[in-house]
């Protein structure tokens, strides 16, 4: 059976070309204190990690929602790279698994721990750039967020794009005034992309692209909300 190492390489769709680096990442600081002889922990590339997330995401969401406000912008994206929701995506690709930790460490849960995990993300991504650059350490990113759509209707549920248009629109022009209609379908049954408008009556308001005509749909209402001149008729 392959390694913990060798199976997060897996998982992650990448393998390093230096594994000196890949096994730096994954160093917690506590293993310096059973291996004094230990060269680093991983909290440098943790730093350089951070800054890349950062980018990558902007640089995305940015791309993604091309009527989309700076502070509209800046909460996606918050969302998305805090401490917690980096540790939850840490714990899909079992990251912990690969972690060096001291033994006091690890008998107390330390492959669990949210803060462990969150800094072994970055650091893992910091790693990556190190070892390639940043358009590739930029697509495992995005390979392993996914759906950033899907994943803001984790993080942001009250978010609602369909139900929150609605609400814009309700008061003055009533529950028919929004209509949604699909456009285009491309891709192969196993991945599909729908390309899916939003008119309010009969104004082309907003319009969306996802892996299903939900998400579609609903990205087509993220445009229209994030529309200055939504309502004007």
């Amino acid at each position: 059976m392959d390694s913990p190492v060798e199976q997060l390489q897996t998982r992650i769709s990448y393998r390093f070309r230096d594994p000196t680096l890949l096994d730096l990442a994954l160093t917690h600081p506590s293993w310096l204190q059973d291996h004094p002889d230990g060269l680093d922990s991983n909290q440098r590339l943790e730093f350089l990690g951070d800054a890349v997330l950062q980018l990558a995401l902007t640089e995305h969401l940015f791309e993604l929602y091309p009527q989309g406000r700076e502070g509209d912008l800046s909460k996606r994206r918050a969302a998305l790279s805090n401490g917690t929701y980096l540790a939850k995506i840490a714990k899909e690709i079992e990251l912990g698994d690969a972690l060096k930790l001291s033994q006091s460490e690890q008998d107390t849960g330390g492959r669990e721990k949210s803060s462990a995990l969150e800094d072994a993300f970055e650091a893992l991504l910091g790693a990556i750039i190190s070892d390639s650059d940043f358009e590739k350490a930029k697509s495992v990113i995005l390979h392993l967020f996914g759906d950033l759509p899907k994943r803001l209707d984790e993080v942001i549920p009250e978010e609602n794009p369909k139900g929150r248009l609605q609400e814009k629109v309700q008061p003055g022009l009533g529950n028919e005034a929004l209509r949604y209609a699909v456009q285009h379908i491309a891709g192969d049954d196993h991945a599909r992309e729908y390309e899916a408008q939003v008119f309010l009556q009969d104004r082309l308001i907003g319009t969306g692209r996802g892996s299903s005509k939900k998400a579609a749909e609903e990205e087509a209402a993220r445009d229209a909300l994030d529309s200055p001149d939504l309502l004007l008729t």
